[in-house]
């Protein structure tokens, strides 16, 4: 059973930084592409950002030059750098994962809560 928990969220004022992570278990993490999802009450839920496994990335357009996503496969863990704040940033940031190789399906976290403060 694949699990991904998130951690790192929290209340930070505009302007600020918060850096999230996401830590996977059971899955075959260094072959998978991974992604941060964020959604906002009353909002679906928007990618923010992809990685490959080979490291390559993609980001919404939202937070381009703001986030930085990474992986340390070592760790079996992606991180979601978050730089200049803002308080449409304001939502619950998932991780996950389309597609396990190990068990062909795809995976959600609980999700870590991101309030930005003007």
């Amino acid at each position: 059973q694949v699990q991904l928990v998130e951690s790192g969220g929290g209340l930070v004022e505009a302007g600020g930084s918060l850096r999230l992570s996401c830590a996977a278990s059971g899955s075959t993490f260094s072959i998978n592409t991974m992604a941060w999802y964020r959604q906002a009450p009353g909002e679906q839920r928007d990618l923010v950002a992809i990685i490959t496994a080979g490291g390559y990335t993609t980001y919404a357009d939202s937070v381009k030059g703001r986030f930085t996503i990474s992986r340390d496969n070592a760790k079996n863990t992606v991180y979601l750098q978050m730089n200049s704040l803002k308080r449409e940033d304001t939502a619950r940031y998932y991780c996950n994962t389309p597609y396990d190789k190990g068990t062909s399906k795809g995976y959600w976290g609980q999700g870590t809560q991101v309030t930005v403060s003007s």
